[in-house]
């Protein structure tokens, strides 16, 4: 059983949603991203996205865009994203991760090379968010590696296109509970409630909710009806106040993500399912 799916077991068997954090690999150096990373599974994370860093993040708001900058311009690549991993799991070989970007850093690195440095590292999953399923040239490498590809539904993905993207989605479905960019505005509980009742009549796999969800309180209201909550530009805007007029981390930096971390974590366990 892989890690995404033996997490998502776990959870189902202790009656609610799983938590997963973002955050962008080397923002806003390696080695406050690393000390990140490490603390990320004991502040209450359940998975963990790590974003690879790239110059044209079309996809993500202002939060994330920035935190890619930050982390291009302290010299972050696709070989220290994936020593990054290798690291990581010296000390933990549980916590799911899942790289998740673009191709054109995958490309420039090489497909097949990089689906087998990912795996090697101790990469879970991969989401890459403008591969659409049916041109997506990483989804059999991926599969051969045992690598989970999880594709993303939108609000304007309708009965019609979900089972062309349910069809080569493994490991989880990630529901963009907001149409537009990354860390603009917040999602609504009851839309997102409405919209996993149809996904659910298209796919078994656990749905998980991101987008749109800034607070404890606002994981709170998603953990009701999601798998599983993501929470991405709030916790990267939070890293971002910890860092200096010339972008370099402050004393609380770190403690200040992980204990944001913690209360996101709180919200999504105060639901029981």
């Amino acid at each position: 059983m892989s890690r995404i799916a033996a997490k998502f077991a776990s959870l189902k068997k202790e009656g609610r949603a799983g938590f997963v954090t973002f955050v962008t690999a080397g923002d806003p150096d390696l080695a406050t991203s690393s000390k990140i990373l490490a603390g990320l599974a004991g502040a209450g994370a359940d998975m963990i996205e790590l974003g690879m860093p790239f110059s044209d993040p079309m996809a993500d708001g202002p939060a994330v865009q920035a935190s890619s900058l930050r982390a291009l311009n302290s010299g972050a690549n696709m070989k220290q994203t994936l020593a990054m991993v290798r690291t990581f799991r010296q000390s933990d070989d549980a916590t799911p991760i899942i790289l998740m970007g673009y191709f054109n850093p995958i490309y420039a690195y090489g497909t097949d090379k990089f689906v087998a440095d990912a795996k090697a590292a101790g990469v879970d999953g991969l989401i890459v968010v403008d591969l659409p399923p049916e041109e997506s040239e990483l989804s059999k490498p991926t599969a051969d590696a045992g690598l989970d590809f999880i594709f993303l539904a939108t609000p304007t993905s309708d009965d019609k296109r979900l089972p062309a993207i349910v069809k080569h989605a493994s490991g989880f479905l990630y529901y963009v509970a907001i149409a537009g960019i990354t860390g603009t505005r917040s999602a609504d509980t009851d839309a997102v409630a409405s919209a996993l009742v149809r996904l659910r009549k298209h796919t078994k796999l656990p749905i998980a909710v991101g987008f749109g969800i800034k607070t404890p309180e606002n994981a709170a209201q998603m953990a009701k009806s999601a798998d599983a909550v993501v929470v991405g530009s709030a916790l990267v805007e939070k890293l971002r106040e910890g860092l200096d007029a010339n972008d370099r981390p402050t004393a609380s930096c770190v403690d200040g993500v992980l204990e944001f971390a913690r209360d996101l974590a709180k919200g999504v366990r105060s639901v029981s399912k």
